[in-house]
């Protein structure tokens, strides 16, 4: 933190960034008006509150009250300190900062130290895996493998791909040489503690290693791939830990965000062999859940990345019931789910394998059936029309899938299609429709008169006192000018401010017009590592403010806030002065008496 960067580069940088462009690559955001729109990163949320403003260059959640610009959007959604998001996002514009990493050592970061540890070892482990494939007689067997299965050496070098020993404590030892706690070691899995002799050993050994990244690209788990043998599991993941949540983590979002922002789809698969086969094939906007079903976590990162989802699962009957399961999730979201089908049984990587690349992305990617297509497919399924249970089942599926979803033009294709396909008439099944859809108007309502209990209850936006409305105008105006905090530093009341952690910001802000002499809330913005303290400078910054009549909005808020400050102190007294008769100090009480009736006098001549 204490690399300093110069001030007119810091300027450069972020005058030549284009805020909606930097935070596209993390979220979707839609143009609305003048400003843009998305689902904040900061909080879960169903309704975009997440403005941008591409004309100040800042954003603003009305949610939460997170807001800043694009360095300390940076910051905060990577939990990286200021130098840091300063050298990445020059990257962006072609300034190259020789910045040293230190997000391990960043105190703001969201990991706690042992958890730092932990990243910092699997990041030497992927370094040293990624060294025995690539550069020793050890790891020739194993990378002549992944080039016989169609990796390039290029495609390993962007992943990181590597090879573990098939000795039993190769990591154990360089682990311990390198002074890592080998009991936090076997916390996160990259070894494991023998418990009748109390010594450890490599989890992977023998095996083909992919790394396991975050959505910020750090190394937090692998998946070893044996090469041959009948007797091991083909695939060994790492286990859950403090860094690695099956249930939080989408295979190679890191590196696929850019291309789903330029594609503004995202194709969704089941394993992490498949989404590298899909790279392979020129697809670079493919992630996969790492050996679990879709999770509410995985939804709501999709859903910050684009409205589009295809989801491309195995071809078996596992694979359509996943697809099933994990179409309806994204569904219900009001996502727009298509389901490209494989054939034959098979997964991604064997059908490019078998077929290709080219028919990969133009037979099977390019034509997704949409979510009812799909459902019907998969509700017609192991049925037998010469059955009436069977045809009678899958008219009841299909209906339930088109009742308070579909609009009346493909009600009407698919209830053609649904009597073509059975034999029963359309008004038959259209009058069986409107039974489903009344009673789904029934349980409806029910659900709308419990929501509208549930957002009763849900406490509302509050509403800001006097006091408050005159803190935040009176920073908006200290943000603007300095001459203002340097009026109020030599006044009576050198601190006019009732909340502390407005106090904490002018106290900061003072410290920070010693070293700038002009005002830049932007700049002001980046030195402040505690985000609640940004929010409130935020919220300042956005006050609309009359510049005709500032005088009498700064005369204004001191005078509400010194007779706040009299209000607090004639309470206080009156306490005293209560506790005193009780005490029967007589004197004492006369005193504190004396003392209101001067304070109240000096509050009625504000």
């Amino acid at each position: 933190m204490n690399q300093k960067i110069p001030e007119e580069m810091i300027e450069q940088i972020r005058s030549q960034i284009d805020i909606v462009d930097c935070i596209s690559d993390y979220m979707q955001l839609t143009k609305r008006g003048r400003n843009w729109f998305g689902l904040c990163p900061f909080h879960g949320e169903n309704t975009p509150s997440f403005s941008v403003s591409q004309d100040k260059q800042i954003f603003h959640c009305f949610g939460c009250g997170a807001g800043g610009n694009a360095i300390t959007f940076v910051m905060d959604i990577e939990n990286i300190p200021f130098p840091e998001a300063v050298a990445k996002l020059g990257e962006r514009v072609g300034i190259h900062l020789d910045i040293q990493s230190s997000s391990m050592q960043n105190s703001g970061q969201s990991y706690s130290k042992k958890e730092e540890k932990m990243l910092e070892a699997h990041e030497f482990a992927a370094d040293f895996y990624h060294h025995l494939l690539m550069n020793t007689e050890d790891g020739e067997i194993a990378l002549n493998y992944l080039l016989k299965r169609g990796f390039t050496k290029e495609h390993i070098e962007t992943n990181g791909i590597g090879w573990s020993m098939p000795a039993w404590d190769t990591l154990s030892v360089l682990l311990k040489r390198k002074g890592f706690s080998l009991e936090e070691m076997a916390e996160c899995g990259l070894i494991i503690h023998k418990e009748s002799d109390h010594t450890y050993y490599d989890r992977f050994r023998g095996r083909i290693m992919f790394p396991i990244r975050d959505e910020n690209g750090k190394v937090i788990a692998f998946s070893g791939r044996i090469i041959d043998s009948a007797d091991e599991a083909k695939y060994l993941n790492s286990p859950e830990s403090p860094i690695f949540h099956k249930s939080q983590v989408l295979f190679n979002l890191d590196k696929a965000r850019t291309s789903i922002r330029k594609n503004r789809q995202v194709i969704l698969m089941e394993g992490f062999m498949d989404v590298l086969a899909a790279n392979q094939a020129g697809v670079y906007n493919a992630v996969a859940t790492m050996g679990t079903s879709l999770t509410t976590q995985h939804i709501t990162k999709l859903k910050r990345l684009s409205e589009q989802i295809i989801i491309c699962y195995d071809g078996d009957n596992a694979g359509w019931e996943a697809a099933k399961r994990a179409a309806e999730m994204l569904y219900a979201e009001r996502l727009k789910v298509e389901v490209a089908l494989l054939p034959e049984k098979l997964d991604p990587d064997e059908y490019i394998r078998k077929y290709g690349s080219e028919s990969f992305v133009h037979q099977i990617l390019d034509k997704p059936h949409a979510y009812i297509t799909f459902m019907m497919m998969h509700a017609r399924r192991n049925k037998n029309f010469q059955f009436e249970n069977d045809v009678l089942q899958y008219i009841q599926e299909v209906l339930e899938q088109l009742v308070g979803r579909s609009s009346p033009i493909e009600r009407d294709l698919y209830i053609k299609q649904l009597a073509s396909e059975t034999n029963i008439s359309e008004e038959a099944i259209y009058a069986q429709f409107r039974k489903f859809e009344a009673n789904n108007a029934k349980n409806f309502n029910r659900v709308e008169q419990r929501n509208q209990t549930k957002q009763i209850d849900f406490q509302p936006k509050k509403t800001l006192s006097a006091t408050e409305r005159a803190e935040r105008l009176l920073l908006s105006h200290m943000l603007n000018n300095f001459e203002i905090v340097d009026r109020v530093l030599k006044s009576d009341e050198p601190q006019p401010f009732a909340r502390d952690e407005y106090a904490a910001v002018f106290v900061r802000l003072i410290g920070f017009y010693e070293e700038h002499p002009s005002p830049d809330y932007h700049r002001f913005l980046e030195i402040l590592e505690d985000q609640e303290l940004r929010k409130i400078v935020m919220e300042a910054a956005l006050v609309e403010s009359d510049p005709d009549h500032a005088e009498a909005e700064i005369a204004d808020c001191l005078k509400q806030l010194k007779k706040y400050r009299i209000e607090a102190e004639i309470k206080k007294l009156l306490h005293d002065s209560h506790e005193a008769e009780k005490m029967h100090e007589h004197k004492r009480a006369l005193a504190i008496a004396q003392q209101i009736i001067q304070l109240r006098k000096s509050l009625s001549a504000i």
